[in-house]
């Protein structure tokens, strides 16, 4: 079982701070441990999350985004801090990950709306991939708080239109995502509001069957 100096020393392990070193590895392992060794091993990454050396930092933040994709209630204990460095990162790699990280958390309405405006902030970030990351963030939002929806969608459609490539593309793909149930939903209640007028007017049952 990995000790808390055998974790580091595999993010160490990487050469660059941007490369990825050992993280997909480690992200493995977390994920094919038993819940209490799982536990102590996710502690040990997210404490890295602070560490001095940003190659650590970086690689950590990876490894815990991978595992997040799959589990992410492992973090769950740990939502509060990562709320608050979401806020207080400044390294490019870190604010991206966490941009995905922290709307997988099993979060309060409070919580989401403190959320929403740090990855609003992200959105003036110098960094193509973390404003990018900050609207997949932004639309992952709105499943646990449906009345963001107006708000994130109208950031979708400006970033759509006026963003760098990638934010463009990004943001054409969450669209039709986000707005094809809406339309569906809108024409549903269509329906039932013509087959009711039809009902009336021809004196039929007013439940359409198919509706």
């Amino acid at each position: 079982m990995p000790t808390s100096e055998t974790i580091r020393s595999m993010l160490a392990a990487g050469g660059n701070r941007l490369s990825i070193g050992r993280a997909e590895e480690i992200a493995a392992l977390v994920l094919a441990q038993p819940k209490r060794a799982q536990s102590k091993t996710v502690t040990q990454l997210v404490e890295c999350l602070w560490d001095e050396d940003p190659g650590v930092v970086n690689r950590a933040a990876d490894a815990l985004e991978k595992v997040s994709r799959t589990l992410p209630s492992v973090l769950d204990s740990w939502k509060a801090s990562l709320l608050g460095l979401l806020a207080e990162a400044t390294q490019n790699k870190l604010r991206w990950h966490l941009a995905l990280i922290v709307p997988r958390l099993q979060l309060s309405l409070p919580e989401c709306r403190r959320a929403v405006e740090t990855l609003q902030s992200y959105l003036d970030d110098p960094s193509s991939i973390v404003k990018t990351c900050a609207l997949q963030g932004l639309a992952d939002l709105i499943r646990q708080d449906p009345s963001l929806g107006p708000e994130v969608l109208d950031q979708l459609r400006i970033h759509s239109r006026s963003g760098t490539p990638a934010m463009r593309a990004r943001g054409h793909d969450l669209l039709r995502q986000l707005e094809a149930p809406c339309e569906k939903r809108k024409y549903r209640q269509s329906g039932r509001t013509q087959c009711k007028k039809n009902a009336r007017r021809f004196g039929l049952p007013q439940k359409p069957s198919l509706l």
